[in-house]
């Protein structure tokens, strides 16, 4: 069965993402911005002294930002990766290590974090605290929240976006996986470790899924802690036919997905492929496609497989659509009034002058600065993540899962009411008319409830099996009237991909994922 159940009519595709322009260039500086997405209804901060301050850059005239991007994008693509896996699988260690191996973090901030680390007891997380800025994150060893970071390869830009593995931060995970184009997955290769987090309740399985219903096709598999196994071909093998097998059972086309052999605590196969003089055991069944000898060209290295991932097309000249996942008072001179936003633009562009609308609320204001992977511009298009200095909103108006629109196209609707066609994963008891549930869109969770259910169809054909039915059974596709408490921005699946997915949950599981296909007036 289709994990991810897409519905022959409307496959899920990539959430939208974007191409840097060509005069932005990579910051060395270790800038991360973490994204608040707690269970509940998050609240963004009345004053946050701490937060960068981003410098107000003036927009001469209004420029066509779609001409400029068709201009100079191809420079250098932009991605927006997103990493995912089970608990205590290495994702943190893993990207802290790429990040300190590509320059990204100078080596007094390694040596800094590795004393502090042993203090502790936990000297081998000094990597993960790269990502884990928290001190409630560093002192559990576990990954709370959404940390972003952006780092360059030969042939891509990338905004990393560093998940939490725990079960209990799952939404927050939904909110970076719903702003990802691409992503790692990360799965631990030590004896009984990955059976951990594939079997039963594990999370490599969830994620997996997840981000498949989220629009993610593109995946590349680090086998990470491979030198706990002594980088044995025997053990990387049973693990990537097992996931082979379960991925493109969940939708995943074979040719999409990369398997690789890493160690990131001790960054062997990162960013530089392994010779046989460096490591004979992985480099001796680790090489090129080719004959199968050991003495083909050595295998390639993570960056390598990140640098083969295709970039989407990037819906830049829609009505701009900005779903907040979180917001601040700026400190600026003269901001008294302005309030910071970020998030990753799901469609359109935006440039700085600009007049905008909050949806729900129809509050107005005017972008007076643009942050795009904390570097000052002066534009900004789909899939760019970024922070937005706005001017003459109330911060009281604002809430996690507002969106930000343009003046200059008709806003995006708050429905307290619409359609959805789901796919139905395992719910610990059978969906029926008023069943309640948790609604994931972007990095808002509100209550909500299947108020009623409409038809079973066919999942390949599209046909209508049963209409009116009394409960939806596990693996179905369905046609549902969804309810919530609050207005919650949508979008029809078919006019935007990011704001077009939904996903219901019910006591800490993932029981539905599917697209909008009515939205309700009132």
């Amino acid at each position: 069965m289709d994990c991810t159940a897409e519905p022959p009519s409307a496959a899920i595709s990539p959430v939208a993402g974007a191409p840097s322009k060509v005069p932005r260039l990579p910051t060395k500086e270790v800038s991360k911005l973490k994204i608040s997405s707690e269970k509940g209804q998050p609240q963004g901060s009345e004053s946050d002294s701490s937060r960068p301050v981003t410098p107000v850059v003036k927009s001469k005239k209004r420029i066509n930002v779609v001409e400029e991007y068709s201009k100079g994008h191809k420079a250098r693509e932009t991605l927006n990766l997103v990493v995912v896996g089970h608990v205590d699988a290495g994702k943190s260690t893993l990207m802290g290590h790429l990040l300190y191996a590509l320059g990204q973090v100078n080596e007094r901030t390694i040596r800094k974090f590795e004393r502090d680390a042993e203090k502790i007891g936990k000297g081998s997380f000094a990597y993960a605290w790269v990502l884990d800025e928290t001190e409630e994150e560093r002192s559990r060893g576990v990954t709370m929240d959404v940390a972003t970071n952006s780092f360059t390869t030969k042939h891509r830009r990338f905004t990393l976006l560093d998940a939490p593995g725990h079960r209990d931060f799952v939404p927050n995970m939904i909110s970076g996986a719903s702003r990802a184009d691409v992503a790692i997955l990360v799965v631990d290769a030590s004896t009984g470790e990955f059976e951990a987090g594939f079997d039963g309740n594990g999370q490599t399985r969830e994620h997996a899924i997840l981000i498949r219903s989220l629009g993610v096709k593109q995946l590349v598999v680090a086998i990470n802690k491979l030198d706990m196994a002594d980088w044995s071909e025997d053990r990387f093998s049973e693990i990537t036919s097992r996931l082979l097998e379960f991925l493109t059972g969940c939708g995943y086309l074979k040719a999409d997905v990369r398997f690789v052999p890493v160690s990131g605590l001790k960054g062997i196969n990162l960013v530089r492929r392994v010779g046989v003089t460096d490591l004979p055991a992985l480099a001796a069944w680790w090489h090129d496609d080719g004959t199968g000898d050991a003495s083909d060209a050595a295998g390639p290295c993570l960056v390598d497989l990140l640098d083969t991932f295709s970039v989407p097309e990037r819906p830049v000249d829609k009505p701009f659509r900005l779903a907040v996942t979180d917001f601040f008072r700026s400190g600026t001179a003269g901001s008294a009034n302005s309030v910071s936003v970020s998030g990753c633009i799901a469609q359109g562009n935006i440039q700085i002058g600009e007049q905008i609308v909050l949806v729900p609320g129809g509050e107005r204001g005017v972008v007076k600065a643009i942050d795009v992977d904390f570097v000052s511009e002066e534009w900004a298009v789909a899939g760019d993540s970024v922070v937005l200095m706005i001017q003459d909103v109330d911060i009281q108006n604002l809430s996690i899962g507002s969106v930000v629109c343009s003046v200059l196209h008709p806003p995006i609707q708050a429905a307290l009411r619409f359609e959805a066609q789901l796919v139905v994963f395992d719910p610990p008891v059978p969906i029926t008319n008023g069943f309640p549930a948790l609604l994931h869109i972007q990095s808002l969770n509100v209550p909500a409830s299947v108020h009623k259910i409409i038809e079973v169809v066919d999942q390949r054909t599209g046909e209508v099996t049963k209409r009116r039915p009394r409960h939806i059974r596990k693996g179905a596709t369905a046609r549902v009237e969804i309810t919530t408490d609050t207005p919650v921005c949508l979008e029809l699946f078919k006019d935007s991909k990011d704001l077009g997915r939904v996903m219901l949950r019910k006591a800490g599981e993932t029981i539905a994922a599917g697209i909008v296909t009515a939205l309700y007036s009132k």
